[in-house]
């Protein structure tokens, strides 16, 4: 496969990985003694450190070994998480469990909610400085759009303007073909 240069190209790749490898990389997660919650989460950690990885031009020139960067690095947050959570138990084969194939509907949803929470999280990442600053006070930290301009050194009003602005192009970045 030819090297990803393009930032659009990287996302785009990345994103059909996890898409077509997300069963499987819960699985390993939950193989290595995490909750299928936990299992989500460290898909979802996998993601945002190879994502960081792309962002920094740390990955593999071949586009192809990315899926087993993302495998490995989600074997070491599912121990990782067993560890720090004291949540040492044995490994179990996930697939001798009759109740694993209920769970994979389950956690194949989780794993598109965590998908769109990158995808979101990247999008404003795409904001200007001051967009991105009104997005998170106002819409993550939920302070009133006085203290947010008061913080900022600018009008209620400008940003009520920044806001709406930057709920525009988050709608077209979230609702644009990856």
């Amino acid at each position: 496969m030819a090297p990803l240069k393009h930032a659009d190209d990287i996302l785009g790749h990345v994103s059909h990985l996890v898409r077509s490898e997300r069963s499987a990389l819960a699985a390993l997660a939950r193989a290595e003694g995490v909750t299928p919650e936990d299992a989500v989460d460290c898909v979802q950690e996998g993601l945002c450190t190879l994502l960081t990885l792309a962002h920094r031009g740390e990955l593999p020139e071949d586009a192809g070994a990315w899926g087993g960067l993302l495998a490995g690095i989600v074997r070491n947050a599912a121990r990782n998480r067993r560890r720090r959570h004291f949540r040492a138990r044995p490994h179990e084969d996930v697939d001798a469990h009759p109740e694993a194939a209920g769970e994979a509907l389950a956690t194949d949803e989780a794993i598109a909610r965590a998908e769109e929470h990158v995808r979101l999280r990247a999008c404003v990442e795409e904001l200007c400085e001051i967009q991105k600053a009104v997005v998170t006070l106002r819409m993550l930290e939920e302070q009133p759009g006085e203290d947010v301009a008061r913080a900022l050194g600018i009008s209620a009003g400008h940003v009520a303007v920044l806001l709406h602005r930057a709920k525009l192009a988050l709608r077209a970045c979230m609702t644009a073909p990856s």
